[in-house]
């Protein structure tokens, strides 16, 4: 789970020993040290806990090397939900169903959700990483990318390190500083860690309960509303203002049937809603409801995001969606040519990376209206080449 905290940010809005990225690497530690004893934690701790921290450049080929994110909705969803997964899930729903209850009637996080975050995050606990935690955090708040979201985090594990639950030559975890069976950023453990098992401790790593009461509480934390869904799959018209789409744009669910919008199964619940085509308007169509936000504070990327809260769904009961017949999308060569027009064209992409995010999306539906093609928000040749 990577996301932005609020936790402990002040700490770096002022102050003589406030840091910057890059640089030497010996004074980045000094001043993280000097900032630790500033905000009230011994020079003996501090030593401790920083003394021995290495900057560990794999750590930072992975950050540069998430290509898997650059494969659209149908191939990255088909490659995630197998049959093993799904048959894995039902196993543990079963296994873990008291601690399932317990989310449910405390916090209103359906299991189809935790399940789906669990089998993403770590198959179910079996691939947790083994990076070094302290020296993945270190290194990725050194590094000048998005130092902001992990400082707050190395004070975290400082602070569970205190409270002796954390080892900062032993802890490990993800590549991107998360630990656990459901990947928890050290600040969240501490603001939402929670004993599932009733032993005393928060395990994350070896306790199915107390890593899924721990993860649900992040997303109660969140905003997610017990009792509504996420997202639904729909049926969209041939023919609609396809600009209307994209999580840019929430209407009422009565809005969206009056323009032909119908739900694949059931109904469709009162409730604010996006109409999402992540392949455009000849692919796959859902409706994300107010709940379906929340995933973005888990994690940024879309085409994740979007996987995440349908596997939730399906594990729910929902049936294999209709993957349609979509136009002809970009490699992701072509897709970052794509970008570097749009940025060109005064657009913000985040980069010219090949993922279609949120933020590219936007750009593409931008510029499908100005030049009169279906504003759907996927990327064709034809766009390409028209920029």
């Amino acid at each position: 789970m990577i996301r932005s905290l609020t936790l402990a940010l002040s700490v770096f809005a002022s102050g003589a020993t406030a840091q910057t990225c890059g640089g030497s690497w010996s004074d980045f530690i000094a001043a993280a040290t000097d900032r630790a004893i500033s905000m009230g934690y011994s020079r003996q701790s501090a030593m401790a806990f920083f003394n021995g921290a290495q900057q560990d450049q794999a750590v930072l080929q992975a950050d540069r090397a998430q290509g898997v994110f650059q494969r659209d909705f149908i191939d990255f969803s088909r490659r995630l939900i197998s049959s093993n997964r799904i048959q894995n899930a039902q196993a543990q729903a079963q296994q873990q169903d008291a601690i399932f209850d317990r989310i449910e009637a405390e916090l209103g996080i359906p299991r189809g959700v935790m399940l789906a975050f669990w089998a993403f995050e770590t198959d179910f606990g079996a691939f947790q990483g083994d990076f070094n935690t302290r020296n993945a955090l270190l290194t990725l708040a050194h590094d000048c990318r998005r130092p902001e979201l992990f400082r707050p985090h190395i004070y975290s594990a400082l602070e569970l390190f205190i409270r002796g639950d954390f080892d900062p030559d032993r802890t490990t975890g993800a590549w991107a500083g998360e630990i656990g069976m459901v990947q928890m950023l050290p600040g969240d453990i501490i603001e939402n860690g929670r004993d599932g098992d009733g032993d005393g401790h928060i395990t994350l790593k070896t306790s199915a309960p107390d890593a899924l009461l721990s993860g649900a509480s992040v997303l109660s934390s969140l905003g997610w509303v017990a009792g509504q869904p996420w997202l639904q799959e729909v049926t969209a018209p041939s023919e609609m203002d396809w600009s209307l789409s994209g999580t840019e744009v929430k209407m009422s669910t009565s809005d969206w049937a009056g323009m032909g919008v119908t739900a694949r199964n059931g109904s469709l619940p009162n409730l604010q809603a996006s109409l999402i085509l992540p392949m455009g308007r000849k692919g796959p169509a859902f409706l994300a409801y107010p709940n379906f936000d929340v995933y973005f504070e888990w994690n940024q990327s879309f085409v994740y995001v979007l996987t995440a809260a349908y596997f939730g769904t399906r594990l729910e009961g929902a049936p294999v969606y209709n993957a349609g017949n979509p136009d002809a999308g970009l490699s992701g060569e072509q897709v970052q040519q794509l970008q570097r027009k749009l940025e060109a064209r005064g657009h913000d992409v985040g980069g010219a990376d090949g993922i279609i995010g949120a933020r590219t999306r936007v750009a593409i539906q931008a510029e499908q209206q100005r030049l009169g093609m279906p504003a759907d928000a996927w990327p064709t040749p034809a766009l390409l080449n028209a920029l």
